[in-house]
């Protein structure tokens, strides 16, 4: 089961695979070392994890995502809600309203949502 939830190193890296595939992951190391100050050994270590996790794949030397950027995004966000707010959307819209307004375009892009779901 692939886990939607990545640290802020992971996310840093995540995002340098997501900008630039499909690569070379000699590309990718020289990426990391450039944007994060790594070593070869670290950049393995973490495509190796994350590969591990169904999120990325390094076949024939050529990296490439399992999952969008977009997708992950989204599972992330069903994970937090179910954890949560026990699935419950409604629930989690009452959270987040509680301390922030929505605007009148927020509440037309919400509606558009529901409008689109409900067919």
């Amino acid at each position: 089961m692939v886990q939607y939830k990545l640290g802020e190193v992971e996310s840093a890296f995540a995002n340098l695979i997501w900008d630039n595939e499909p690569l070379p992951s000699s590309k990718l190391v020289e990426l990391c070392a450039q944007k994060l100050d790594w070593k070869k050994s670290t950049t393995y270590t973490v495509l190796r994890r994350l590969c591990e996790r169904g999120i990325f794949q390094n076949e024939g030397g050529t990296v490439t995502a399992l999952i969008s950027r977009e997708d992950f995004a989204a599972r992330r966000s069903e994970e937090f809600v179910d954890q949560t707010f026990d699935g419950s959307l409604p629930q989690f819209l009452a959270a987040f309203t509680r301390r922030k307004r929505l605007s009148r375009e927020e509440i037309d892009q919400l509606q558009r949502l529901i409008d689109e779901n409900r067919r």
